[in-house]
């Protein structure tokens, strides 16, 4: 063989070989195979990851915002232990059981912690599992007025998916979790027992990673057991609450020795939406809300005006405003909805009734009720006013249906100026109402009208929306406050006379987004008179003189107030009930 023909014969050795149409086609399923077969492995595991970390994340994560951080997850949950060791040590059929009871109460763990998480933000109270499906038809309410009905359907259909989703995805979760034990058994096995044995150690010896946060964790089964523990105590609630109902000293008194140091008096009974203590004293808030007050204690003292200020504590914290307005009116401790309907359902003397009672008549300008309201009755209303009766032709501000200028301009034309007696009038004012994202102006009492004016000059600011921005959010409540606080003040120096009597004070806190965690329950107070008589009867109350309340000022219940009130202005001696 010639050099040449060797030399080509070598060099075809080493050019790769050009594969036929046929072979590659032969070769092609095997790769893709093995290609599929690696995409699924990947898959499974990252879906196992998922399922161990979404069970993980649902028994060790908090139910309270202030404590969602990464070292609240570094924690190793008893009841995890518990379900593993437990599919474990069962038989394929009964380990399907276990899955299938266990994963849809993993869902409702999820869903209970997400509503004491919500209601903890909002309300700083953890859900009620026996009273707070009430709630839902006024969170709809709620997010209706404030988001128009769509954003309340769109709302309603998401958290009803969300509960779907969970109950399903936690079982799914649930399933893979104990395919893979099984197909693990002896790794798993050996991870579970140094687990309990790691969590018996930590829980003895109290490791913490983090302050507060105990790595031997068995939260999830504290929290079903306090949840649990609501049924029990709502029950036993029932029949104690009935009894303070009937137990009143002023049931029978006579209605000539009722309110004797208040005769001839225009009574005005005016809660601020939301008007708690941190608008006075946070470092924050306090600045605008204060000036408001100490200038218009100024000015109602120019105008022979004293007042009078103090805190109370609230039974409601964040909303429920209702509670509040039951407790102060009734001298009854109302603090969830089976006490308020209770209450509402029975015949005890509210202070409207006890004002009725003594000659006066009594009203009930209700601007929020934009619904029928049949249990109006007990509050002993003569005449009641709700949102459509008070008859606004302009613009809504947020959730509030109108202005609280309004509100008060129109009790003066269309109530006190037509009245033949002297009336006792409760008005909760709704401007300062959360979400605080638009704020009327004040305006002149003679330009009110019937609220058309509010489509123009006077439409209001827009303080932000609650996109989570906390410092718009503080803004808002504070410019919301001022504004009401100012009505109050306006309208009494320019419709205010001898006989005139107000009393005003909050419902409740704001929301925890406004005064943060463990903020009090307290709420101002105030009563101003020109009359030095009227103020001379509260001297023995302690109250500071003017418009607000400093830190040392007295804090009372506020189911404390009623019987306080009926007895600091009743007659001198103490009232002689009736025969019964």
């Amino acid at each position: 063989m010639t050099l040449p023909a060797r030399l080509s014969r070598l060099a075809d050795r080493f050019r790769p070989r050009r594969r036929t149409a046929d072979e590659a086609s032969a070769r092609t399923p095997g790769v893709l195979a093995a290609n599929g077969g690696r995409a699924r492995r990947t898959a499974g595991a990252v879906g196992s990851l998922l399922a161990v970390l979404l069970v993980f994340a649902v028994l060790v994560g908090p139910d309270r915002l202030g404590l969602l951080t990464p070292g609240a997850f570094l924690r190793i949950p008893l009841e995890g232990l518990l379900v593993a060791a437990l599919l474990l040590a069962l038989p394929a059929r009964p380990r399907r059981v276990v899955v299938v009871v266990v994963g849809p109460l993993l869902g409702l763990l999820a869903i209970v912690k997400l509503a004491d998480l919500g209601f903890r933000t909002a309300l700083d109270r953890p859900f009620d599992l026996v009273l707070d499906w009430l709630l839902l038809d006024d969170a709809f309410g709620f997010v209706r007025d404030s988001a128009g009905r769509a954003g309340a359907v769109g709302a309603a259909v998401g958290i009803v998916l969300l509960v779907g989703a969970l109950l399903l995805v936690l079982t799914l979760a649930l399933r893979r979790i104990a395919s893979l034990l099984a197909r693990h058994e002896r790794v798993a096995t050996r991870a579970v027992a140094a687990l309990t044995v790691a969590w018996v150690v930590c829980a003895v010896v109290g490791v913490r990673v983090v302050p507060g946060v105990p790595v031997a964790d068995a939260g999830s089964t504290a929290l079903v057991g306090a949840h649990a523990g609501q049924v029990d105590e709502r029950l036993r609630d029932r029949g104690a609450f009935t009894a303070q109902i009937a137990a009143d000293p002023f049931r029978d008194v006579p209605g000539d020795q009722l309110l004797t140091g208040l005769r001839g008096k225009d009574v005005l009974l005016a809660f601020v939406e939301s008007y708690g203590r941190d608008a006075v004293e946070d470092p924050e808030l306090a600045p605008q809300v204060n000036a408001v007050l100490d200038a218009g204690t100024e000015r109602l003292r120019a105008a022979g005006y004293q007042a009078r200020s103090g805190f109370l504590t609230s039974p409601t914290f964040g909303g429920g405003s209702w509670l509040a307005h039951d407790t102060l009116l009734s001298g009854l401790w109302t603090d969830n909805e089976q006490r308020h309907r209770s209450l509402l359902a029975s015949d005890r003397l509210t202070l409207n009734g006890a004002f009725q009672r003594a000659g006066w008549q009594t009203v009930g300008v209700l601007p929020a009720a934009t619904q029928p309201w049949p249990e109006k009755s007990f509050f002993a209303y003569d005449r009641y006013y709700d949102a459509e009766a008070l008859g606004y032709r302009g613009p809504k501000f947020s959730y509030a249906p109108m202005p609280d200028q309004y509100t008060m301009s129109f009790f003066q034309r269309q109530v006190r100026a037509s009245a033949d007696r002297p009336i006792m009038a409760e008005i909760p004012l709704i401007s300062s109402h959360s979400p605080w994202t638009a704020v009327p102006r004040m305006i002149g009492w003679d330009e009110v009208g019937d609220g058309s004016i509010y489509h123009g000059a006077a439409a209001g600011d827009d303080s932000g929306d609650t996109d989570g921005d906390t410092g718009r959010i503080r803004a808002g409540y504070r410019q919301s406050i001022g504004y009401s606080l100012e009505t109050l003040i306006s309208y009494v120096q320019t419709y205010g006379d001898d006989d005139l009597v107000l009393v005003f004070l909050g419902d409740h806190q704001p929301a925890p987004v406004v005064t943060g965690e463990g903020a009090s329950r307290d709420v101002p107070i105030t009563i101003v008179a020109r009359d030095p008589a009227v103020l001379d009867r509260v001297a023995g109350w302690g109250w500071q003189d003017g418009l607000r309340p400093g830190p040392q000022a007295p804090v009372w219940p506020m189911d404390a107030f009623r019987d306080r009130f009926l007895t600091t202005f009743g007659p001198s001696t103490p009232p002689i009930a009736a025969p019964r």
